[in-house]
């Protein structure tokens, strides 16, 4: 990188909040996200050079688009700002936080502001299904996998690895009790009353019906609406600050893959292992030097294929690093998804990828709370649109 890029200010809403229900419209996510992360940088928003925000569908979910508009509602020091709207499925927040910092790594912005945001409670649930469909290859997918394709394609997924790697149904649903248990430490989680029990994931009922077999509703993550920011800022800017904890991306990867699932290598997924080589690569790290990690369980299968493909564990063997603990609060030695991950803090898809790196922020400024991983340092965060189609993996450093 040219230039260092520094996290000085995070912010985001409740996730178990309805926006509909309680009155509230997509603007006013942005706002509050925004507004929450600069007075959380302390400084004054005509500071604010240029502004991103990371959403997938909202278009399509509540009509409202030209989305880089409402950032200006923040604060009238923002009017002439220039900003931008970026879409990469459920990976459009990290995509976000990577054009932000690009920007400030090419010399260009000294402090750019990233809001992530997500309104999706706004129809029936087959409508719904079908607005998430279009992260697919609605051509061809459609055609095969009908109403909801993601619980299918991600219990295809599931299906080649449990007939490749003996997975078990029940090693599915250590991965949601996990991260349902680290949702009750979060206080603005969806699923931060949830008492889910591994009776429970690991059984079919009423409560916990098979979506798409081998997959159980307790294995796929909530409709949420909901947003998260960031202020991401330079060298230069962060020495005129007063001393203050911040955080320091080292290395980043970014990578695509073909569109549709059966192009891809299930389950290895070499594209996107590529953007973890890419990012341990620039930062000079390797994965056993990470603390914690924030991956995307949108389905627990995802969390177990993630560990490999960020190399926590070789190739057929993430569920047995699962078994070992390692990923859990509060003695894991790298705890994933402290926050509760996308089945338990809640996935509002074009929040998700800066929501993750507020978390990695957090924690990485002894800000995390009751779930506060102990003595963090490095942080992995790892954003996936689609059926592993975009990934995003960035690396932070506590400074």
């Amino acid at each position: 990188m040219n230039e260092p890029v520094y996290i000085v200010g995070a912010g985001r809403t409740d996730f178990q909040r309805n926006l509909r229900k309680n009155g509230g419209e997509l603007r006013d996510l942005i706002v509050v996200a925004g507004a929450a992360a600069i007075a959380d940088a302390g400084i004054e928003a005509r500071s604010v050079e240029a502004a991103v925000v990371g959403n997938f569908a909202a278009g399509l979910s509540t009509r409202q688009l030209h989305l880089g508009a409402i950032v200006t509602e923040i604060d009238s020091a923002l009017r002439g700002i220039p900003t931008l709207h970026v879409e990469a499925a459920c990976a459009s927040g990290g995509v976000a936080v990577l054009t932000a910092a690009q920007q400030i790594m090419g010399g260009l912005r000294d402090v750019v502001l990233v809001v992530g945001v997500e309104q999706q409670k706004t129809m029936p649930a087959a409508d719904g299904a079908n607005v998430l469909g279009a992260a697919a290859d609605t051509s061809t997918e459609r055609a095969r996998y009908g109403d909801f394709m993601f619980p299918k394609l991600f219990a295809r997924i599931a299906q080649t690895y449990m007939d490749r790697y003996g997975l078990t149904e029940a090693q599915l649903a250590k991965v949601a009790v996990k991260n349902r248990a680290h949702a009750r430490l979060n206080p603005l989680a969806q699923m931060r009353d949830s008492n889910l029990t591994f009776e429970q994931a690991s059984t079919i009922s009423d409560e916990n019906r098979c979506i798409a077999p081998p997959l159980k509703l307790s294995d796929c993550s909530p409709i949420t609406d909901g947003s998260a920011a960031l202020v991401l800022c330079s060298q230069r800017f962060l020495n005129r600050l007063s001393p203050r904890r911040s955080s320091r991306l080292l290395g980043y990867g970014h990578t695509t893959d073909y569109l549709p699932l059966e192009k891809k290598a299930v389950p290895d997924f070499p594209i996107a292992a590529k953007a973890a080589a890419q990012a341990y690569t620039m930062a000079g790290a390797e994965p056993r030097d990470m603390h914690g990690a924030e991956v995307h369980d949108c389905f627990s299968i995802s969390e177990i294929v993630q560990y490999e493909l960020l190399g926590f564990a070789t190739a057929g063997e993430g569920a047995a690093l699962l078994e070992s603990g390692a990923t859990f609060l509060p003695t894991g030695r790298c705890p994933v998804n402290a926050g509760g991950g996308l089945l338990g803090d809640g996935h509002p898809v074009g929040a998700t990828g800066v929501r993750q790196v507020v978390e990695a922020y957090q924690h990485l400024t002894d800000r995390a709370g009751a779930r506060q991983i102990a003595g963090a340092k490095r942080f992995l965060t790892c954003n996936i649109g689609g059926s592993l189609t975009t990934t995003v993996v960035m690396i932070w450093e506590s400074t």
